[in-house]
């Protein structure tokens, strides 16, 4: 990771909303109502403030359908239009942030465990993970499953190993997976072995082409060491950001390299090894659409492919759209995009909230993914030369766990669109941007986000009725019914 990015049953709905608008003056403890009682509403109402005062907390208010009308916007949602499903949303689990978590107590770390990935009421039910295949520029240390002396080769991979992995990534991984059986798992390398290498280095050079069989082999034999260990990878990409080589680790492939390496080496080892693990192209930036669609529009390639990943440090969230109706028989992706720290809490919740929960679903993104899951306050671990300095993690380990923004920009979906839901319509009014859900459940989900300047008073819409709520500035809304 490069961060270059500045910046019923009865029917039931559930919306996403972000707004901005003027914050009131705080309300002390002792000016709040002393009743608890909860309201009678058809909505269930969840918000998040940018000035934090709230955190994904469930409000007592009423709000209820009704036949009046009203001048308001009005977001209208129509179930009867159908796009994507979705896979789920959530973080990647860097090395960095496994062994953060796993040095955690364990009463914490199975509490902390339960609060991301379970279905409890104070879980936020995360559903997708992302995982380096050796280390990432957020390990400690570079490494891969075949580091071998100068000078030698493993053809054979008789010398491969998880070993690595078995300190902090897959005890945490078989937490994961007891409490979240079905969660979904995409593996990124970030280099192959470096004697598989033209550099024979960690940092950039290529996979040489008389080692695509072997490399191929060694992803299979990676995904079945993950299942030997009751670890279900559902899917790969062949390379972490391909076109940026300055990672430690790193290795560069360019569009044409891929859909070689994929054609004649990984697909059809894949397929004569009965791994059924998902290829997933590309996983890097929006700015080179090209890249994925080179790709898939090799016809050798393309079959053994399930579609495309994308990262948002270069160009605009419509290159999914754009790569989409290139190919609109293959999946689209989003799996990376981090917060810079120290970061600003109000905009970034504002930014990743309209341009990726709502802006990359409504490209035709089955996910969304935030980056690290874990970091502690100096931004570390970290690989040295390449990785990632100042990557804040949705929670900081310090040893006590806090919540930053990634966390909520993630739970606003996470918790209430489940996987299996699938995206439905609903209209753009000004500035109100927003994405709509149906869930398996058959609750229906909207996402809004308010980039106005003020408070903003606006209607949904559902079968001919509607409910008015009000949102402020920088405040991020999830409302069920």
């Amino acid at each position: 990771m490069k961060p270059i990015y500045n910046l019923g049953t009865a029917l039931s709905i559930l919306i996403i909303a972000c707004a901005c608008s003027k914050s009131p003056k705080s309300t002390t403890a002792d000016q709040l109502p002393v009743s608890t009682e909860p309201v009678k509403t058809e909505v269930g109402f969840w918000l998040t403030k940018g000035d934090q005062s709230t955190l994904l907390k469930k409000q007592n208010i009423a709000l209820n359908f009704s036949a009046t009308t009203n001048s308001n916007p009005i977001i209208e949602v129509d179930p009867t239009t159908t796009f994507q499903t979705i896979d789920g949303f959530g973080y990647t689990l860097t090395g960095g942030s496994a062994s953060l978590i796993n040095a955690l107590p364990t009463a914490d770390k199975d509490k902390l465990i339960n609060e991301l990935f379970g279905a409890s009421d104070d879980a936020i039910g995360v559903s997708y993970l992302r995982i380096s295949i050796g280390a990432s520029d957020l390990s400690a240390t570079p490494f891969t499953y075949n580091d071998l002396p100068d000078g030698e080769t493993d053809e054979a991979l008789a010398r491969f190993s998880l070993a690595k992995e078995q300190a902090d990534l897959i005890p945490v991984l078989k937490k994961i997976v007891a409490v979240n059986p079905s969660i979904k798992i995409l593996g990124s390398p970030w280099s192959a072995p470096t004697w598989m290498k033209t550099n024979k280095s960690f940092i950039g050079g290529s996979l040489k082409p008389e080692y695509y069989q072997t490399y191929a082999k060694y992803l299979v034999k990676y995904i079945q060491a993950m299942k030997a260990e009751g670890i279900i990878i559902d899917a790969i990409t062949p390379q972490n950001e391909p076109l940026h080589p300055g990672n430690n680790p790193s290795m560069y492939m360019e569009a044409l390299d891929q859909a070689n390496f994929i054609k004649t080496a990984l697909g059809p080892i894949f397929q004569s090894a009965g791994i059924t693990t998902k290829i997933i192209v590309y996983d890097h930036n929006a700015d080179k659409p090209e890249y994925p669609i080179t790709i898939l529009n090799d016809t050798e390639a393309k079959k053994y492919v399930d579609g495309s990943a994308f990262h948002l440090y270069a160009g605009s969230i419509s290159a999914l759209t754009q790569v989409h109706n290139a190919h609109p028989d293959k999946n689209v992706y989003f799996t990376e995009q981090w917060v810079g720290g120290p970061g600003n809490f109000s905009e970034d919740l504002k930014w990743h909230v309209s341009t990726l929960i709502v802006g990359a679903t409504r490209n035709w993104s089955r996910n969304v993914l935030e980056w690290n899951l874990a970091a502690d306050p100096n931004y570390n671990p970290h690989t040295d030369k390449g990785g990632c300095t100042t990557c804040l993690g949705a929670i900081t380990i310090a040893p006590a766990v806090s919540r930053n923004v990634a966390y909520y920009v993630i739970a606003h979906a996470s918790k209430f669109v489940k996987p299996g839901s699938v995206r439905i319509a609903s209209n753009i009014i000004g500035n109100l941007q927003n994405v709509a859900f149906k869930t398996p459940d058959g609750k229906n989900v909207l996402v809004v986000c308010n980039n106005n300047n003020d408070a903003t008073v606006f209607n949904i819409k559902y079968n001919g009725k509607i409910v008015t709520s009000t949102l402020e500035k920088g405040a991020v809304a999830t409302y069920v019914w």
